[in-house]
């Protein structure tokens, strides 16, 4: 998101590439604040929807729980970005050098929150999805013991720990972090100029790489060699899955046994897209992540042109979720009906829905999956 240096000498990219980089990051610049927020108000708006359906009484499963906690994690991250975005992209002021320098104190402040709760709830919300395709994974591979392993208490205790763990993890970041001020001079006008930094000297260097190395391979790395893994274990159980399918099909099972196992695919199915989005998304940043570790000047040459575009890529795959749950989800696209159309559905055809059969219906939806 920072600006580079123009007229720095590229080391391991040749200059044309070098170029090419910096012109696409500087036109892409002015747009990305106007982007970014009409993508954050509609996530806000999606991701409220995801919370309040998932958060009804007969939705509540583990898998349910998780996803309504990303969405939570999604949502904090869209909230938190629009004012940036806003201040820093669409009314930033053109004289100073960077994004990062800023003539109010304020608004400094509320930078280095940016900075520190952002890379915590980016944390929270791909382990949240690593524990998503975990659970689907022992669903599907150890049916029998699921149901302990996989129990909304045990749900629960590890969003707790997840959210926890980030904040911990995460404290080598907020310590590295700070702003510094300097008094610059034009004409007869003295103005403070408040400057974004990390703290590298001292003892702080060393906290310095170990924030470096806690972000590379904890928030980085690892998650993106696991939600690898993940997604070619699902991708067999699912295909494990069609072949009992159609060999059901094949033995004319009753209705209601065929529309559970149905219902059991598309719930894989959607699972399994949540978490190639986001791995499509962290994959890169993984992978430039893991070479700026051996070529440290990969950083500014490459890592910082394409941030604007890293974070508006992040941004989609927070407000996409919903699409995916409604597509593929019959129970989650009649839960918002009821919950958020209900009463537009009833003022149109001027009759009243029977209450009673809405909750029959709820109960055995809920019967027939276990899942969204």
């Amino acid at each position: 998101m920072a600006l580079s240096n123009s007229s720095q000498v590229p080391k391991y990219l040749d200059n044309v590439t070098y170029a090419r980089l910096q012109t696409l990051q500087q036109n892409y610049q002015g747009l990305h604040g106007y982007i970014s927020t009409a993508v954050c108000v509609v996530g806000m708006l999606l991701n409220t929807a995801n919370v309040v359906v998932l958060h009804k009484k007969h939705m509540r499963t583990s898998t349910n729980i998780i996803l309504m906690w990303l969405a939570v994690a999604d949502l904090c991250t869209m909230i938190d970005y629009v004012p940036f975005a806003l201040k820093f992209y669409v009314f930033k002021d053109d004289d100073l050098r960077t994004l990062w320098h800023n003539r109010s104190y304020g608004w400094m402040c509320y930078l280095l929150f940016h900075a520190n709760f952002s890379t915590t709830m980016h944390s929270i919300s791909i382990w949240l999805t690593i524990m998503l395709a975990s659970f689907r994974f022992m669903f599907i591979f150890f049916y029998e013991k699921s149901s302990k392993y996989c129990s909304i208490h045990h749900a629960k205790c590890v969003i707790a720990v997840i959210y926890i763990s980030a904040v911990v993890v995460c404290i080598p970041n907020y310590i590295s972090n700070y702003w510094n001020y300097a008094n610059v001079t034009q004409g007869n006008v003295t103005e403070t100029i408040y400057e974004f930094s990390q703290r590298r000297d001292g003892v702080y260097l060393y906290i310095f790489d170990l924030n470096y190395w806690v972000q590379s391979i904890l928030i980085k790395l690892l998650p993106c060699f696991l939600l690898t893994v993940l997604t070619i274990m699902l991708i067999t159980a699912l295909h494990r899955a069609h072949r009992h399918h159609v060999q059901l099909k094949a033995q004319n099972l009753r209705r209601d046994d065929m529309e559970k196992h149905n219902e059991h695919l598309r719930t894989t199915a959607m699972l399994l897209a949540v978490v190639i989005l986001f791995l499509v998304t962290e994959l890169p940043q993984g992978i430039l992540t893991l070479l700026m570790i051996f070529f440290e000047e990969l950083h500014m040459e490459l890592y910082n042109p394409l941030g604007d575009l890293l974070d508006i890529c992040a941004l989609l795959n927070n407000a996409i979720n919903f699409v995916l749950y409604c597509t593929m989800s019959k129970q989650f696209r009649d839960t918002f009906i009821s919950t958020f159309c209900s009463r537009c559905c009833v003022r149109e055809n001027d009759q009243r829905l029977d209450p009673t059969l809405i909750t029959a219906n709820h109960r055995k939806q809920s019967q027939l999956g276990q899942m969204v």
